[in-house]
Parts: structure tokens; sequence; C-alpha cells
């Protein structure tokens, strides 16, 4: 799938990681932090933070492809944290905007998340929200030329340090559906309120914080396309944010290759632990599974580029690299024995790291729903 121009992005991903991301990245992990504004305007000056997005707003221009190839290229990074909050600025938070948004709009902020001057975050999850979108309580109602924003949003990536929020509100009663909105809100506005940073059991080098809004006033222009549209917009995100999951999944590899290596070095019983048939035999099985999702991440990209509807396998990449992520984490820490179980080596961190693929982003639970759906197998009560 991967072209010349595809591998020279790749090249340039892994090479600013080496330098500007790997040599922090225990510093960060400890501090619960990175520092994304840092981070991303050396990023947005190597334009790698508009891959796919208009040229006439900073970005490259290029088709979806490419934003694949710079997921899989950002599993050179030592944990998952700043992966999934470049992610989140990249390929979650603005897809809307920059496909729907106004040109007023895209101009005041997609313009400066392309260019790292300002950092995003996504507003769906809420406390009794997380996969179930529609469920979501947060209100906007209009107030003269603007919303007045009521709610909370909950596990929300970058929250401590965004500038912007791309939020999705309730702004109509009925058809759960049919009555949400994206809106563009400014996050140093008054009545947005960081409740609280959340303490996880991984991803410790991405903040994340649960947001108050109380009584928000925000224009009624920094409206992501149509009133109403909201949630069809979110969906047409989720397809890029699953594919993007599968290839940054694809980082398995690294894990694998890791693992190879100490077992290799490490002696038990007068030989090498890589020695012992059961454990080759195991991550040649492992690697064949890391295959078969890189094969998938193919195809699916490939359609996607072309125009076709792929909800069907994305949902499909999203639940085979989260269960599979786990499977190679699980196998890997096995493997290192007691080293494993210490929180300084890299394949602890990464167990620790991939549990979330099978909850964010869409649990499990909810990619075999959707799976179900599309094959018209789902129950009419169901």
């Amino acid at each position: 799938m991967y072209t010349a121009e595809h591998t020279a992005l790749q090249d340039t991903i892994r090479k600013f990681i080496q330098a500007e991301v790997n040599p922090h990245m225990d510093e960060w992990e400890k501090a619960g932090i990175f520092p994304a504004h840092e981070v991303f305007k050396k990023m947005g000056a190597l334009g790698l933070l508009g891959v796919t997005k208009p040229v006439e707003y900073g970005g490259l221009g290029l088709d979806y492809s490419y934003s694949v190839a710079m997921a899989e290229a950002l599993g050179e990074c030592n944990g998952g944290g700043v992966p999934m909050a470049i992610g989140v600025q990249t390929d979650m938070a603005t897809p809307a905007l920059a496909r729907f948004g106004s040109d007023e709009v895209r101009k005041e902020f997609l313009a400066p998340s392309i260019s790292g001057d300002m950092v995003a975050c996504l507003g769906v999850s809420e406390v009794g929200a997380g996969s179930d979108v529609a469920s979501i309580k947060t209100v906007a109602r209009k107030d003269g030329d603007d919303y007045v924003i009521r709610g909370g949003k909950m596990w929300t990536t970058s929250g401590t340090q965004a500038d912007w929020m791309c939020l999705l509100a309730n702004t109509g009663e009925g058809n759960p559906h049919r009555n949400k909105t994206l809106i563009c809100v400014p996050m140093k506005t008054k009545g947005v309120e960081v409740a609280r940073k959340l303490k996880k059991a991984g991803m410790n080098s991405s903040d994340t914080a649960q947001i108050h809004l109380d009584d928000v006033r925000v224009p009624q222009r920094y409206r992501v396309g149509e009133e109403g549209m909201g949630f069809t917009y979110q969906m047409m995100q989720f397809q890029e944010e699953r594919l993007w999951a599968g290839a940054n999944a694809l980082s398995a590899d690294k894990i694998i290759n890791e693992t190879i290596k100490y077992l290799r070095e490490r002696q038990a019983f007068g030989k090498p632990l890589l020695d012992n048939q059961y454990i080759y035999y195991k991550l040649a099985e492992l690697k064949t599974e890391v295959e078969a999702l890189r094969s998938m991440v193919e195809r699916a990209t490939n359609l996607y580029v072309s125009g076709t509807d792929v909800t069907q396998l994305a949902s499909m990449i999203k639940l085979k690299g989260g269960r599979m992520t786990r499977e190679v984490a699980d196998w890997c820490v096995q493997f290192w024995g007691g080293m494993g179980y210490m929180e300084e080596t890299l394949v602890n961190r990464y167990w620790r790291d991939s549990r979330l693929g099978s909850i964010g982003g869409g649990a499990d639970e909810i990619m075999m729903g959707i799976i179900a759906k599309t094959m018209g197998i789902v129950p009419r009560h169901a």
C-alpha cells in the first residue's frame, strides 16, 4: 500500500520520535503529562499535524492512506500516551471540522491545530455515556446568536492542556441520532472547568480530564456543519479513528521484537529462553496475528480512499486490534517473567497502555454490535 512518499513520511516521523519524544518518555510517564504545545508546535513545523487536511488551512492535502502510515509510524514511541494524544489532534477532534466547518471556523480552530499553535480535545464521552454516544446529556440551548452549554465530558484526552474542544451536545429534542450538534468550544471560555485530572492505569504520559460546562456561552457560528447532524458527523469521524487505531496497533511488532531480543539474551536452564519451542511457536503465532491485522488495515484503507463505506471493516479492525494487542502484551509480559512485571520495562508499559484498545473509541462489545448489524443478523427486538 505504501509508496516512496508514504515511506518518506514515516521516516520523518520516526526520526522526530527518536529525537524529540523517546528521550523524554520516562520523565513524561512519571509526570503524568507531556508538553503538548511544545511537541505539537515542532510537529506542525514538519507538516505532521495536517497530513490529510486542506492545503488552504496549512495541511498537506493527502489522502487517508497517509494518516494510516503516520499512525503506524507512531508505534516507534516508547509508550502509547503520546501517540494517542497526537491521534486525537489529527484524526479524532478535527476531521469533521475540516470536512464540514465554515471557512471562518476552520481558520479560527483548524489552521492553528494544524500548525501546532492550538491543542485540540474531543468532548463526546460523559459519565454514563461512553460507547453509547446517543445517550449523552450535555445540552446547548440557543440564546440570541449564542449557544449556552450545560453538562460535562469525561475521559477527555489532553483535557488539561487543550485550547479548544470539539464538543458534541444535544441542540434539540426527539430522535437522539438527529438532535446533536458538534460545536467548537474554546477551553478558556467562562464556565469551562477542568474538574479533575484523571489517574489512569496506563497511557500515563497523556493527560486525561473530566470537564464541567456550566452555562458556557459560545457563538452559534462555532457550530460544525449543520445543526442536528453532529451524531452523523461523529460516526463518520469514528471510521477514521478506528482505522487509525488499527494501524497504530501494529506497534505490537515492536514489542514482539523487543521480547525476541530479551529472550535471546536471557539464559535459563543452560540455554536461551528463546530456544524453548513453546515460546518460539507462540511468538510465531503472535506475529501472524499482527500481519493479519496489517492486511485488514491495508484493505480497508484502500477501500476508504476509493470512497467506499468501511464501517464494517473499520469495526472489525478496531475489535481485532484491541484484542491482538492485549494478547501480545500479555504473552510478552509472561515471557519476560519477573522483569515483565516491573514498571521500568517497555513491555510492562505496553501491557498497561494496550488494555485501553478494547475500551476507548468504542468498546469491543460495541464493535461486535456494529458488525452484527452490518451482517443483518441482529434480531428486530435487540
